[in-house]
């Protein structure tokens, strides 16, 4: 998070969690414009088995989705399916969309 705040010139919130009344009060008292990092789902094996229960603990505090990782997006796990389930919307960001736009070409090229 310090580093993130150092690129992005403000200050970006570590949550101690990824999910839970904690991160649900971080995210509830953020402000437009507030960087929130939470702590990584891999913590969990909930995350890669995506169960249920602890998608819509992650998803509970959030009203959007946003994938921007072209390298996680096929996986099927609670942070880049499962949560799609309980957000709405749910999009692809500007850095997957380029990903895709380069993979059409090399393709459609040869």
């Amino acid at each position: 998070a310090e580093r993130m705040g150092e690129l992005l010139g403000q200050e970006v919130i570590l949550a101690p969690d990824c999910i839970g009344d904690e991160v649900a009060k971080i995210v509830g008292d953020a402000k437009e414009g507030d960087v929130i990092m939470l702590e990584n789902t891999r913590f969990y094996k909930e995350e890669t088995k995506n169960e249920s229960g602890f998608v819509e603990k992650l998803a509970a505090p959030f009203d959007m989705f946003v994938n921007d990782a072209f390298g996680t997006a096929h996986r099927a796990h609670a942070s880049t399916e499962g949560v799609t389930k309980f957000l709405t919307p749910s999009v692809s960001g500007f850095l997957l969309a380029k990903e895709l736009e380069y993979l059409d070409g090399a393709i459609a090229t040869g």
